[in-house]
């Protein structure tokens, strides 16, 4: 019989051959093939390559200056995590790294607790964060440093990766989070240009959680490409520098690491927010130190992972 972490990288490899035999103009067929590395391991959704325009055109209602201009971009295959890390997910890396966040929040004293306490503070009025809720009130060197515990454990399953290897789990791309968010479509959301009524968590979205509390990572429907919570409920971290247009953005995909890294991009919107910042295009920069109290308090993140 084969061993648990041949069986891994068997799935791996079969995703990855799968997308790139796909034809590149099928992206909105949703995939058929999740997989999970390891019990700790985020379930994973195999996105097959394509291109798509990225950015939003002149005449979508509540677009920003800071999504243009508009360009194409050609990925390769990759996959993103099914959900955000949820809180039950993030403490069990507290508890076993020992690692300790600082507080998105110091006037507020919103941080996550000690992980003996089994409990971590959220920017919303439940205060206590359910299991099931997106982790929030998390910066971009806490989402690295979950990151790094990640990829630890997958290199335990799998040594054939060596001891060197920096992944194979990563922060998407703001190009790939865009293209994974519109699941094939062209519309402002992905299940049309309207807001329509219980999408998503936003101040307006029409939700029984609107503007008052987080939701679950799974409390609404997925994209065409099978993943929850793409829009509203939390910010997202991505890799990428911010930049106030995409003139000299990459073309291929990939991370946009040049000019000032003091700030990186958050996308996806959040459960307080107008409608305008859930939409698919629409994006802002939040310090990477956590002290913008507006995005990194209410931001989490979901991983991604190159495809052999």
């Amino acid at each position: 019989m084969p061993k648990k972490s041949e069986w891994s990288l068997w799935i791996v490899c079969a995703l990855a051959l799968l997308f790139a035999c796909a034809p590149r103009a099928g992206a909105t067929e949703r995939p058929e093939r999740e997989f999970k590395e390891c019990p700790d391991c985020p379930t994973m959704v195999g996105i097959p390559a394509g291109g798509f325009v990225m950015g939003s055109p002149r005449s979508e209602p509540g677009r920003f200056d800071a999504e243009g201009p508009q360009h194409h971009v050609q990925l390769r295959a990759f996959a993103l995590a099914k959900y955000d890390v949820t809180s039950d997910e993030f403490l069990i890396f507290l508890r076993e790294s020992g690692y300790k966040p600082e507080p998105c929040n110091a006037m507020l004293n919103l941080a996550w607790q000690s992980p003996g306490g089994g409990k971590a503070y959220s920017p919303s009025p439940a205060q206590i964060e359910p299991p099931r809720w997106p982790a929030v009130c998390l910066d971009w060197k806490d989402a690295h440093a979950y990151i790094d515990w990640l990829n630890a454990k997958a290199r335990h399953e799998r040594p054939q990766l060596g001891a060197r290897a920096a992944g194979p789990y990563r922060l998407p791309s703001e190009a790939e989070w865009e293209y994974a968010a519109r699941g094939g479509t062209t519309t402002a959301r992905w299940w049309g240009n309207e807001l329509g009524h219980d999408n998503a968590n936003c101040n307006g979205c029409g939700s029984d959680f609107d503007y008052h509390t987080l939701a679950d990572v799974d409390s609404f429907a997925s994209n065409p490409f099978g993943l929850y919570g793409m829009l509203g409920n939390a910010w997202q971290w991505t890799q990428d520098c911010w930049h106030q247009s995409y003139i000299d953005a990459p073309a291929d995909g990939s991370a946009w690491m040049k000019g000032a890294c003091d700030r990186h991009v958050v996308r996806g919107g959040a459960w307080n927010n107008l409608p305008a910042f859930v939409r698919s295009a629409a994006r802002s920069g939040a310090g990477s130190d956590g002290k913008d109290y507006d995005y990194s308090s209410l931001a989490g993140f979901r991983v991604a992972r190159d495809l052999p």
